[in-house]
């Protein structure tokens, strides 16, 4: 948990933010840690980003175009060090707010940086739950309830919003059992999926969901978020029909799953399919130009990821203990699936 300390300073800080900018990661933590930033606050834009693993320089130009005098950074690992060199020549404050294990001798001075991970406490709940305990608006139960539950995290207040909204929760130990099997599940499929889209497509459905009242004003499809269930309907039948594929597999110690297109949705595929084999390693691998974007799931995987892509030429990788990201060269991808295959083997 954020300290009391913690909590006051990130209240000082987007009391003292008139224009501010938040930058977050492109997933439903990202997504739902900035609604409630947002909704609290009642001013400010809010950017996805799509980079991986970090913030990339190309970011920047939204902090001129937007003219933003507060930045905050939400659910990022990493920041590329040209960004950082970027928002040091403008002079505006940056707030970080994140729950990956990171090298904190990278963080620059004039970055006010927040990690539960290096709290007494050292826990690492999603930065939705850190972003709910400044916020405290009950309003927005069910969004932080959907950060939570989307990144295998079920929070202290879950039972409080099984209170509120029973038709809309299952009582379960097993983050994924409400993900997959309860309508405030769907709602976080649908939102994961929104984020897929355009640009312009996505922006319309951050003003929706800044001023949606209710979990139901999403559940309930009307001419308000007929665009959020288009795009809904779009993407989950591509990831149905690769689901199926996935599960043609027969799984062994590692499940290995590849595929192409125009569309990634490794980590959606990679969540599901450790849901179903919980036992099991899963990697789940894209594959377009010359790169593979990989995801895998395990008990304590992230340093056997680490070490299988030690020494592949320009391969990167991070994330939490049994949820892993990284990228590696298409010319590298069959040195990297027998490194984790002969890795996993010797763990067992």
């Amino acid at each position: 948990m954020l300290t009391k300390k913690q909590i006051s300073e990130i209240k000082e800080h987007l009391e003292r933010a008139q224009n501010p900018l938040f930058f977050f990661d492109n997933d439903q933590d990202g997504l739902c840690s900035f609604l409630l930033l947002r909704r609290y606050l009642e001013r400010g834009k809010g950017v996805p980003v799509k980079t991986f693993p970090d913030l990339s320089v190309d970011y920047f130009r939204k902090v001129k175009e937007l003219k933003t005098d507060y930045i905050f950074i939400l659910d990022k690992p990493v920041v590329s060090k040209e960004f950082w060199d970027e928002i040091e020549k403008v002079n505006i404050p940056v707030v970080w707010i994140d729950h990956h294990p990171i090298d904190r001798k990278d963080i620059p001075d004039f970055v006010s940086y927040y990690n539960p991970l290096y709290n007494k406490s050292a826990e690492s709940e999603p930065v939705t739950d850190l972003c709910y305990q400044v916020t405290q608006r009950k309003e927005d139960l069910w969004i932080a309830v959907v950060g939570c539950i989307a990144d295998h995290y079920i929070p202290g207040f879950y039972k409080e919003f099984m209170k509120k909204y029973p038709d809309l929760s299952v009582d379960s130990k097993k983050p994924f059992d409400i993900f997959y099997g309860s309508p405030i599940g769907s709602i976080g499929k649908m939102m994961g999926f929104g984020l897929k889209d355009s640009f312009t497509n996505v922006i319309n459905m951050l003003k929706f969901l800044i001023e949606v009242k209710s979990p139901y004003d999403v559940l309930n499809e009307d001419n308000k978020n007929k665009a959020i269930y288009t795009r809904f309907n779009e993407v989950n039948e591509k990831y149905q029909r690769l689901m199926e594929k996935a599960l043609d597999n027969s799984p062994n110690k590692v499940l290995f799953f590849q595929y192409g297109g125009v569309m990634s949705l490794s980590a959606d595929l990679a969540n599901e399919l450790s849901y179903k084999f919980p036992d099991k390693v899963v990697v789940v691998i894209y594959t377009t130009g010359i790169k593979a974007n990989i995801s895998v799931r395990g008990n304590k995987i992230r340093d056997l990821v680490l070490k299988a892509i030690k020494g592949l030429k320009d391969a990167t990788g991070g994330g939490h203990e049994n949820a892993v990201g990284a990228k590696v060269m298409i010319e590298d991808l069959e040195k990297f699936k027998k490194k984790i295959e002969s890795l996993v083997e010797k763990k067992k």
